[in-house]
């Protein structure tokens, strides 16, 4: 019952996400020197998800917060997560990112929020009425609506990557981790 549950409120809710969404992301990503991708809480795994998925696509991709991960520049893409577009630490690495020349993309279940005011592209998942409102819960509690949903989004759009590239698994195989 759940299950179902969960399977049509995250097809409802990318129903009503715009289809040339991918697309435009896909330009973003094509167009950067390098990819950093951001997030806080459950949307910092699906951050990391994507980030790992675009890595096995053959993109240079780092994960913000990590210690390796090197400074942002100009030509680089910033991409964060967030589904309320107000988290304070990704406002922060979203101001950094940009006085340092960076391209920002959010993607968010709001359509105006102050990241969104500070990037070049915003990417609005379904419509903020489908996820309910604060303090009921509506098959999934606290956001998780909004997570899942911006994962099946991000990995349609590194499907669409990898077969539009020609990327064969084999291929991928060899960038995947192994020392597990």
């Amino acid at each position: 019952m759940h299950q179902q549950a969960i399977i049509e409120k995250v097809t409802g809710i990318l129903a009503e996400t715009d289809d040339t969404y991918d697309a435009k992301l896909i330009a973003l990503v094509e167009g950067a020197k390098r990819i950093f991708i951001a997030g806080a809480g459950r949307s910092g795994l699906i951050a990391r998800f994507f980030a790992m998925r675009l890595m096995h696509a053959g993109y240079e991709v780092f994960v913000v917060g990590e210690i390796v991960t090197p400074s942002i520049r100009e030509g680089d893409l910033f991409l964060v997560i967030s589904g309320s577009g107000e988290t304070k630490t990704m406002l922060a690495f979203t101001e950094s990112a940009k006085k340092q020349g960076a391209k920002i993309a959010l993607i968010s279940l709001k359509a105006s929020s102050t990241i969104g005011d500070l990037a070049d592209a915003t990417f609005q998942i379904g419509k903020p009425e489908l996820f309910g409102k604060v303090g009921k819960v509506q098959v999934m509690p606290m956001g998780t609506m909004f997570e899942l949903s911006t994962l099946i989004f991000l990995e349609a759009t590194i499907s669409h990557v990898i077969h539009e590239k020609g990327i064969e698994e084999e291929v991928m195989q060899t960038r995947h981790a192994n020392l597990e």
